[in-house]
């Protein structure tokens, strides 16, 4: 029996096409399935806590949806070991399919999961902060971080310019755009960075820092070229001591994955990292915005997701 948690929310109407597509092809092949469907924000990691209750030693839990999706089915997952997990991307970023590279045609991707024989152990991470005196934590597939990179990740989640691209089949787009309007009002902070407990390093005029376990976040744009989620760590990127007039000419040669050359650029590989501000910014996991804070912790979760390649 195959489980599916389809998208069928805000900007599920993709979602809502494909899944036509997979039902006439599990039926046609006579494949036991059922459906769950999204009924509003937050609705998966519900479904995704459910699908984990079944008493069965493996449980098959593919989920058809974007990025958004993926991130609250795997925040309502609480019982990794037995779950055989797949995905079929339909959104519009699908930075976790372009990294893992799942190509091709929903059918095709389909048919990929069902015959895969084994599993492929890959990393998560995870990230904690407080908030209202409480500590919080978010499990993510893709990236997580503080600052430019997670204000424009906020922006989008509720952005007219988003679904006017989705329409025109240019959703990528967005997280550019809106990175260069805000550009001009671009915060920064002073930090303390510390890399797998090992010695406190000082940066000055922080813009962003993320943890990358994909290579790519907000559309496809590549911030540590060299990420893959098989190895145990996360590549962090992080950047700072830019002027504002100068980032127009760097962000070009961060969208292409150059950036890696350049002084106000760092990328430094570990399984965990803690960074603490003078002042607060936003914290984004996989895009999902988290709050605005000063102290975050973040891990890496070696092996956690077994998925169907």
């Amino acid at each position: 029996m195959y489980h599916f948690i389809v998208n069928n929310t805000s900007g599920g109407g993709r979602s809502k096409r494909v899944w036509e597509e997979l039902q006439n092809y599990l039926l046609e092949h006579e494949i036991r399935y059922k459906a769950h469907f999204t009924e509003y924000e937050g609705h998966a990691k519900k479904l995704a806590d459910r699908v984990c209750d079944i008493d069965r030693e493996k449980v098959y839990l593919i989920v058809v949806g974007g990025d958004g999706t993926l991130n609250e089915v795997l925040n309502g997952m609480h019982d990794f070991e037995k779950i055989r997990f797949g995905y079929i991307p339909t959104g519009s970023g699908n930075d976790f399919a372009r990294g893992m590279k799942i190509n091709g045609t929903p059918t095709e991707n389909l048919e990929r999961i069902l015959q895969a024989e084994e599993t492929t152990p890959i990393d998560l991470g995870c990230v904690s902060w407080v908030e209202e005196g409480q500590k919080e934590q978010k499990i993510f597939a893709i990236s997580s971080g503080l600052g430019l990179d997670a204000d424009v990740c906020k922006q989008a989640l509720h952005s007219g310019l988003k679904k006017a691209l989705n329409k025109l089949g240019l959703g990528s787009l967005t997280y550019v755009c809106l990175t260069i309007k805000s550009l001009f009002t671009m915060p920064t902070a002073e930090a303390k960075i510390v890399f797998d407990d090992e010695v406190e390093e000082p940066i000055s005029r922080m813009i962003f820092i993320a943890g990358m376990n994909q290579y790519c976040e907000g559309g496809g744009v590549p911030m540590a070229p060299e990420a893959v989620a098989t190895d145990g760590e996360f590549s962090v990127c992080c950047g700072y001591g830019v002027a504002r007039w100068r980032t127009f000419f760097l962000l070009p040669f961060l969208v292409k994955g150059k950036h890696t050359g350049f002084k106000c650029f760092d990328i430094h590989n570990c399984r965990k990292f803690s960074v603490d501000l003078e002042k607060p910014m936003v914290l984004h996991a996989d895009g999902e915005y988290c709050g605005d804070v000063t102290h975050a912790e973040f891990r890496c979760l070696s092996g956690k997701l077994n998925i169907l390649l």
